[in-house]
């Protein structure tokens, strides 16, 4: 049987056994199908094999090859890979260490031959690659975070938290649910009240912070960056604004979205223009927006 990639040709070739068996003949199943008489010819033998319903196509790969690795090399190969689970890099290292000939690419070949290697997930978005900016002036790059509470009753609380990082200028605000779309809305709740315009804002990869969030503060003018893989730095002035909101703020506050809202609006007023901080010399972070 020749080799496809017409996923749907299994599915006719059904269809075309069935025709048969209604006592249609080869070449008028042929006809009606557009295939020649002795496609449906094989096609007929292979329901023998096969039953009703689809067949399958098979693969185009030889049986034998004289090139092809030996069967104690490719059981050495998985034996290494089951023994630790380490990577293609890893497997070919200890086997040319024991005296074993062999490319990496053929031992990465057999690990994906046998299903034995970890696929990218198509759902799954390429990290950006974007420059971090320098911070001089406000607005020029904020971190943003969520953080989950979980309520007596079993329902949960989001808090959408900003931080700017050149005054440490900050607004939080209490949710139901998080999505891309609520996501976009803070930040133009949080522009509304800063002052200053928003130039980069940065976050991790939640699901909050999806394309649909870069797009949505792309159409407001705002560069949407992700933190790097495995770099916790990256957002630690958000992570660390997190903490204090919690011990200072919503640790004493009753866990409803009414008494969370309530000692938001108090202690954010009290933190931007009363509260000093030592990573600004121990100033406000109102008395550093007229620098900007």
């Amino acid at each position: 049987m020749a080799y496809t990639q017409n996923p749907h040709l299994p599915k006719v070739r059904g269809q075309a056994v069935e025709l048969l068996r209604k006592g249609w003949s080869t070449r008028a199943v042929g006809r009606h199908l557009g295939f020649s008489h002795s496609a449906v010819v094989k096609w007929k033998k292979k329901a023998k094999v096969w039953g009703y319903g689809s067949i399958p196509t098979q693969s185009s790969k030889p049986k034998h090859h004289p090139l092809s690795l030996s069967r104690e090399l490719v059981e050495a190969i998985i034996s290494e890979r089951m023994g630790r689970s380490r990577c293609a890099e890893h497997v070919h290292h200890a086997l040319v260490r024991r005296g074993v000939q062999i490319s990496l690419s053929s031992v990465k070949r057999v690990l994906n031959r046998c299903q034995l290697t970890k696929k990218r997930s198509p759902w799954k978005r390429p990290h950006d690659a974007t420059v971090r900016p320098l911070v001089t002036v406000c607005g020029a790059l904020l971190q943003a975070d969520t953080v989950h509470f979980v309520l007596p009753d079993g329902s949960r609380l989001y808090v959408y938290t900003l931080i700017d990082l050149f005054s440490r200028w900050a607004y939080a605000e209490v949710v139901e649910r998080i999505s891309a779309q609520r996501s976009v809305r803070f930040i133009e709740h949080a522009l509304r009240l800063a002052p200053f315009p928003f130039t980069m804002v940065q976050t991790d990869h939640g699901s909050e912070f999806s394309i649909w969030f870069t797009h949505g503060l792309l159409t407001q003018g705002i560069a949407h960056r992700h933190s790097r893989v495995r770099q916790a730095n990256d957002n630690a002035h958000i992570e660390r604004f997190n903490r204090t909101l919690q011990e200072e703020c919503l640790d004493q506050t009753v866990h409803t979205i009414h008494g969370f809202k309530y000692a938001l609006r108090e202690y954010l007023f009290w933190y931007n223009t009363k509260r000093s901080h030592m990573g600004i010399n121990y100033q406000t972070p109102l008395s550093l927006v007229p620098r900007c």
